[in-house]
């Protein structure tokens, strides 16, 4: 505020024309959470029509592989790629399509693939003891090595 004389004797305070000397232009502020609004995170009927999936029918399983560096990151994002399996980069893991783990996706998504389309079993869903036995392929095909009764091993 400044003060100005009159001529007359009295004291007049002047407040119109003055601007605040801070810049607020170069402090810095606090940045917490994404600017990116919710929606977009949405699925919408183009995403599906792209991807192949049906919106009424979604995919049960996901295929996720990491596919950059854990280093130079913060250890919350570490902890949850070492729960979602994925310490190594080329393993592909399969998930569940369920709100908990896509909640945790959500967070490492820049450092993993989601593969959309859904695991295929070709030779039908796999018994317990055939599991251990059980490879996937990169093409998201879950190929089932049983043991022949001979003891040899073999492909079915």
């Amino acid at each position: 505020m400044g003060v100005m004389t009159r001529p007359a004797g009295r004291l007049q305070t002047v407040t119109k024309g003055i601007e605040p000397l801070i810049c607020t232009d170069l402090i810095h502020h606090k940045f917490a959470g994404s600017r990116i609004p919710d929606k977009v995170f949405q699925p919408s009927p183009a995403d599906h029509e792209k991807y192949g999936g049906d919106p009424k029918h979604l995919h049960k399983l996901h295929i996720v592989t990491r596919i950059r560096t854990r280093k130079r990151h913060p250890f919350g994002k570490k902890v949850t790629i070492k729960m979602l399996g994925l310490e190594k980069a080329p393993i592909p893991q399969v998930h569940k399509n369920i709100p908990s783990v896509k909640a945790k996706k959500k967070v490492v998504k820049h450092l993993i693939r989601i593969k959309i389309k859904s695991l295929k079993l070709p030779q039908g869903l796999a018994a317990k003891e055939d599991v251990r036995n059980a490879c996937l392929v990169n093409t998201g095909e879950l190929v089932v090595h049983v043991q022949n009764p001979d003891g040899k091993g073999g492909q079915t």
